[in-house]
């Protein structure tokens, strides 16, 4: 993988879980961001306690994390409440929201002394239509060459504690389909089409729980000017299952860039 192709970026897709299972995979996105060219981070994130059909708002004025605070760009956010197409979240379900918080010492971190602000989005259960109607919405804010995105996703949460153990044994060990799935939805997200996305995930159920995010993001690069070019970094599973009693999940991240 050629990284230099990527050392101007304006989206980062990556994971979620605790440090010791995701956090390499997330560093190879966010090692790519320049901060000297974003003041604005857009952060999307899946929403794992709160059930809403709609994308989600902050009330919060600032993040704090433990190597530095992130202020919250309340403009857009009023911009955005404007709209009347977004809820906006309680304060307890923005603190026991994970998928958004692992990305903040990231962001904090690679932003340390430049001064970025934050607009968190959590997206809910969303319905095709929805995906698409929040990607037309969302779509003016990438032609803003200010603007980062960090889209938040684990990929494929396999075993039975998740009720999910497709194996497809052409592939050899269960942990080799599993990543031949999980790659075969990373292939398609390159792509940027929003629909093959959609149609993947109903030939396969791949229990990717940042799916409605993605969407989001497939459908924002329809819907602007910019031409967005997506590759993937990074691909790691958190053990290697070869048994039906076992269960992992699995990291990857990528980044995006305008293509000239």
């Amino acid at each position: 993988m050629n990284s230099s192709l990527y050392d101007i970026v304006d989206v980062k897709f990556t994971s979620h879980a605790g440090y010791s299972y995701s956090g390499r995979a997330a560093a190879f996105a966010f090692g790519n961001i320049d901060p000297e060219k974003f003041s604005r981070v857009f952060l999307l994130g899946p929403s794992h306690h709160y059930y809403t059909p709609k994308c989600a708002l902050s009330r919060a004025t600032i993040y704090k994390t433990p190597v530095g605070d992130l202020p919250i760009d309340l403009e857009v956010i009023e911009e955005l409440k404007a709209t009347g197409k977004f809820e906006m979240m309680d304060l307890r379900v923005d603190e026991a929201e994970h998928s958004m918080e692992m990305h903040l010492p990231y962001l904090a971190k690679v932003f340390e002394g430049y001064p970025v602000k934050i607009v968190p989005i959590l997206v809910g259960a969303l319905n095709a239509e929805n995906e698409a109607a929040y990607g037309q919405l969302l779509g003016k804010y990438l032609d803003d060459p200010s603007n980062f995105f960090s889209v938040s996703s684990d990929f494929c949460h396999w075993g039975s504690r998740f009720n999910y153990t497709r194996y497809d044994k052409k592939h050899g060990a269960i942990y080799k389909s599993i990543e031949a799935l999980d790659k075969m939805g990373m292939d398609i997200i390159e792509t940027g089409d929003p629909d093959a996305f959609k149609n993947y995930l109903l030939e396969t159920d791949n229990t990717i729980c940042g799916r409605h995010p993605i969407s989001v993001f497939l459908h924002m690069t329809k819907n602007c000017s910019t031409k967005i070019r997506i590759k993937f970094l990074r691909y790691e599973q958190s053990s290697q299952c070869k048994s039906m009693r076992e269960s992992s999940v699995s990291y990857a991240s990528a980044a995006a860039r305008v293509d000239a």
